[in-house]
């Protein structure tokens, strides 16, 4: 068990996240960093008929060439929101327990919130919640360098990154595509919850190889 653990905001993060987070007595979340594309601060991985699908929330960056990820704004002049759920609905309408959480993650989703950071904030605090996880979470007050320290994740999670997270390997279980893909991993806590139900936590913890 870690005293507390760093990770970056994320949407819909992948399960790496959560197997951390439930060996954790608290998660500090980075608040003032500068943005960083193509990262999981605003996509998330499912898995569809196809392979991988990434979901992208749209953002505002401003007039700066940086612009710290507390004031990145999301962008509702599209329609992204309705092509999210329409994606998870179609890659996990035959998913065990596709009918006991998509309501909760379809309202995630179209919850209206000015910033990104909050947004994604209350969707982990959502699938907390539904996979049994107490773990508080807060906002960092300041910038730490990165120092190398263990509990340290913000930048190791990373769909750029394929080196393992130390102390972790997904423990594999049955996907809608298992015939067609076998275990696909790295994927959202979405695949995980849809798949495994209240049996998730186990399969969170049985991945940490401390």
């Amino acid at each position: 068990m870690q005293e507390e653990i760093f990770l970056s905001t994320a949407y819909f993060p992948p399960s790496v996240c959560f197997s951390l987070t439930s060996a954790a007595e608290k998660v500090v979340v980075e608040r003032w960093e500068n943005y960083h594309k193509q990262t999981y601060r605003n996509r998330c991985v499912i898995l569809g008929a196809n392979g991988p699908i990434s979901l992208v929330v749209p953002v505002i960056r401003g007039s700066f060439h940086k612009t710290a990820i507390r004031d990145l704004l999301v962008d509702d002049m599209l329609k992204w929101r309705t092509i999210h759920v329409r994606s998870i609905i179609s890659a996990y309408a035959m998913a065990p327990y596709f009918e006991y959480y998509i309501d909760i993650i379809e309202n995630a989703i179209n919850k209206k919130c000015r910033y990104l950071i909050d947004y994604n904030h209350n969707i982990t605090e959502q699938i907390n919640n539904c996979i049994g996880l107490s773990v508080p979470f807060v906002f960092s007050e300041e910038f730490t360098p990165v120092t190398g320290r263990t509990n340290d994740y913000r930048y190791s999670i990373s769909p750029k990154i394929k080196t393992p997270v130390e102390g972790y390997s997904e423990k594999p279980y049955l996907q809608v595509f298992s015939d067609k893909f076998g275990f696909t991993p790295g994927l959202s806590i979405i695949d995980t919850l849809l798949n495994n139900g209240p049996g998730t936590l186990a399969i969170l913890r049985e991945s940490l190889v401390y």
